[in-house]
């Protein structure tokens, strides 16, 4: 894979020695790649990227993986509340209305594969913008496939299927176990569990919701040490 280089000064050090941990996926609700990487490139929009992937697969590296990027904004996964000081952030070029082409999609992996063994990130911590800050972000969207990613080790998915009844606390709880700690209303947390787990589905909390949470949350605790019981 060809990676090409279009430095920002949109960067600085990663705080208090943090070394990146998670990979952070976005789209960039923008079609053109070009306008995407002048304005990540732009000092005043105060916005960058390790990374930015076109829809035909070309790679551009915008901030060294050692250095901190200015792609996270406000958010939490697990314990960890400077999401910029422990990630790589890949922005995928995509507006939000269309599938992530199959270049892309092919460019992501490998991108996202060789970032893991660098750094030794495990698969649940490569994660969705929307997975940090419900509600205040959407991307990459329930068009983006995850499980694809996941069947190839570098994400996670759940395919269980609950047939009980469905329990909001439980739901939340687990929630927080598997690393969706931000502050925010559980319909706005489900909306965002589903984006990512069960796209297309809508309406009430229900079984199948609880049983994936519950899954994952025992499989793949954010902060194992301090997981709930």
């Amino acid at each position: 894979m060809k990676v090409r280089q279009y430095p920002t000064p949109n960067q600085g050090e990663r705080r208090e020695g943090a070394r990146p941990d998670i990979v952070l996926l976005h789209y960039t609700a923008m079609s053109d790649t070009e306008t995407v990487l002048k304005r990540l490139a732009t000092p005043e929009a105060e916005v960058s990227a390790h990374y930015v992937v076109s829809p035909q697969g070309e790679v551009w590296q915008m901030v060294d993986e050692e250095l901190r990027a200015w792609h996270a904004g406000a958010g939490r996964w697990g314990g960890c509340e400077d999401v910029n000081s422990r990630s790589i952030g890949i922005e995928i070029v995509n507006a939000a209305k269309e599938p992530f082409a199959a270049p892309q999609m092919r460019s992501v992996e490998a991108l996202v594969e060789a970032i893991m063994a660098r750094w030794g990130v495990p698969p649940c911590r490569v994660i969705g913008h929307s997975d940090i800050a419900p509600g205040r972000k959407i991307d990459p969207g329930p068009r983006f496939d995850w499980r694809r990613l996941a069947v190839q080790g570098l994400a996670v998915w759940s395919e269980a299927q609950g047939a009980g009844a469905a329990g909001w606390d439980r739901f939340m709880q687990d929630a927080r176990v598997f690393g969706y700690t931000a502050e925010v209303t559980p319909e706005v947390l489900l909306r965002a569990f589903r984006d990512r787990f069960r796209p297309g589905v809508s309406g009430e909390l229900d079984g199948v919701d609880c049983a994936r949470i519950a899954d994952l949350a025992a499989r793949f605790p954010a902060d194992p040490d301090a997981a709930l019981v």
